[in-house]
């Protein structure tokens, strides 16, 4: 774990991003207490697709949308 004084880290932020970014833990610290962790933004993922789902669901029953039996009391 690197960590590194807010004052120091001052002029080398891009040396630092480059040690997150390869996996090193970066905190950023003010004497002895601890400020910020650097840590990369996970961009492995694929963007979210809307309808990246279709076709998928095989099933519905018939009663799907039809209100459940244990809240009969609440139903007008």
């Amino acid at each position: 774990m690197a960590l590194i004084d807010v004052h120091e880290a001052d002029g080398h932020l891009d040396e630092l991003i480059k040690k997150a970014m390869l996996g090193e833990e970066v905190v950023l610290s003010e004497g002895k207490r601890h400020l910020v962790k650097l840590v990369p933004i996970n961009s492995d993922k694929p963007p979210r697709q809307p309808g990246s789902a279709k076709g998928k669901i095989r099933y519905i029953s018939a009663d799907f949308d039809e209100p459940l039996a244990d809240f009969k009391d609440y139903m007008p």
